[in-house]
């Protein structure tokens, strides 16, 4: 994963501060990242996070993010994101709540170019009053879920296979390696 912590506290915050906060469980947040970062790519070639998806039975997940959402709801004292959110466990279900310390801020913007900006907003507008539930259902619609198997990494590249992508394989590709 090349995203700063920063930046990820950024975009937990601002999927925190503008989604129904009741509805805001672990499976949503990661539905909501996958979304944001292959919305990303298909407008403009590139993802926010840079973080690796696998396809898991739930649907696309980015696996650094979930096992550091997981270090903090198994070990808060030494999480690396222990100090920016916490999960809730809501007795008699399977929600597990994001909670970050603090809402989404004008200083959190500058984490941000205008397009990630523009993406966090619709992806919120789109999925924000959801359950993750319904998102998962989204996300098994997607390229990125029927051309690959359980356990299998992601490609950014089948991001080109849906009918809303706007870049090539080669700009996705060409993008991916300034990263790299």
């Amino acid at each position: 994963m090349k995203i700063p912590i920063p930046k990820l506290q950024a975009i937990i915050r601002y999927f925190a501060t503008n989604t129904d906060p009741r509805l805001l469980g672990k499976k949503k947040l990661m539905k909501l990242l996958y979304f944001a970062d292959f919305t990303h790519v298909k407008k403009y070639a590139s993802p926010i996070t840079y973080d690796n998806y696998v396809h898991l039975e739930h649907g696309p997940v980015p696996s650094t993010i979930l096992n550091l959402i997981n270090a903090v709801e198994n070990d808060t004292d030494d999480a690396i994101l222990a100090d920016s959110l916490s999960v809730e466990v809501k007795e008699d279900t399977l929600l597990r709540r994001i909670v970050p310390t603090r809402a989404f801020t004008e200083q959190d913007k500058k984490y941000f170019s205008p397009s990630e900006l523009k993406v966090l907003q619709s992806v919120c507008e789109r999925f924000g009053n959801k359950t993750g539930k319904f998102i998962e259902d989204r996300s098994h619609e997607e390229a990125t879920w029927l051309k690959t198997d359980e356990l299998e990494d992601i490609p950014y590249t089948l991001a080109v296979d849906d009918p809303d992508c706007l870049v090539d394989k080669e700009e996705i590709e060409l993008a991916l390696s300034v990263m790299g």
